[in-house]
């Protein structure tokens, strides 16, 4: 009976917990290099999470990551130099599949 119990709390569990994991997106946040409208393709150097006063949204990184953002929902259209939050998720192809796009350096949240 204990097992049977068990193997049902588990199940109920795994039931509830499973689609969040599913649907999670990764995030990517750096400076913006390049923004084509015509090819909806976003390019960023990306920073790394050591936050400091000197540099308040990370340090960069070598890391220079392309998105695809055809169907992403963007917030103040990214221009060179501003620093982007992007939600994306992995595809089979070169570019990923961009889902957000907030222009961080223009609507930080934090100046409220």
């Amino acid at each position: 009976m204990k097992r049977i119990s068990f193997f049902l709390l588990m199940s109920a569990l795994t039931g509830i917990y499973w689609p969040v994991h599913t649907f999670a997106a990764e995030v990517a946040q750096g400076k913006c290099l390049e923004y084509n409208q015509e090819k909806n393709e976003l390019t960023i150097q990306e920073y790394n999470t050591e936050f400091s006063k000197e540099a308040p949204y990370g340090k960069p990184t070598m890391a220079v990551s392309r998105f695809d953002v055809s169907d992403a929902k963007i917030g103040v259209d990214p221009q060179p130099g501003d620093i982007l939050r992007i939600a994306y998720k992995k595809t089979a192809g070169k570019l990923k599949k961009a889902l957000k796009v907030m222009n961080v350096s223009k609507q930080d949240l934090r100046k409220k």
